[in-house]
């Protein structure tokens, strides 16, 4: 058994982006630990709306802002992306809402144990299941499948961590920092990123 390295992550849960590069790095992670490799991860929350509301509005209509007249097509494409990397995408219902909460009870999963889990389930909540992340009662049953006591804990740490990112200017997500290299940007591929675990282990 080798040491135990470290893998941060900054993401927000509505950007496809991370969930692509979630989803590879879970497959990467897979490979890496069957091998007799050890990591955990560091999910570190950004927000790409921080004033979104709890009630939030229609991602169809989020992204038909971002896009304009380009919408359908860009919507077209991800979905077909997402088809492509295993997961499924429905944005026609789903909500784009303030994911605060949902990043606080990451924290809360991570201190359990369940931090990898937690975060796969809420990602899968917002793109598959349409799912409005910044519900409570939504979060506390999504909590309970996963197995995560809930806890009212970790408010204040939350915006601490939220206020780090702004401060290190933190503008694009995902990013994968792993111990002793440069941080990973965009998309990497799982081939990338079980190369990085990799060196990660050989730098150490």
């Amino acid at each position: 058994m080798g040491p135990k390295i470290n893998v941060q992550m900054v993401f927000d849960i509505p950007c496809v982006w991370s969930y692509f590069t979630y989803a590879r790095l879970q497959r990467a992670l897979a490979r890496f630990r069957a091998s007799g490799g050890q990591a955990e991860l560091t999910f570190r929350p950004y927000q790409l709306v921080p004033d979104a509301t709890i009630e939030g509005r229609l991602k169809v209509d989020v992204l038909r802002h971002a896009f304009g007249d380009d919408a359908e097509h860009s919507i077209a494409r991800i979905a077909a992306l997402a088809s492509d990397e295993g997961l499924t995408f429905h944005p026609e219902r789903a909500v784009h809402s303030n994911t605060f909460q949902a990043h606080r009870l990451i924290a809360v999963a991570s201190a359990q144990g369940c931090g990898e889990d937690m975060t796969e389930r809420l990602f899968r909540a917002h793109h598959t299941d349409q799912l409005n992340l910044a519900d409570l009662d939504t979060l506390k049953t999504l909590a309970a499948e996963i197995g995560v006591g809930w806890s009212d804990e970790g408010i204040a740490r939350t915006r601490e961590e939220l206020a780090l990112t702004q401060r290190l200017g933190v503008h694009g997500i995902p990013i994968l920092q792993f111990e002793g290299q440069p941080a990973l940007t965009g998309t990497p591929s799982e081939d990338s990123l079980l190369t990085a675990l990799r060196s990660a282990v050989g730098r150490r």
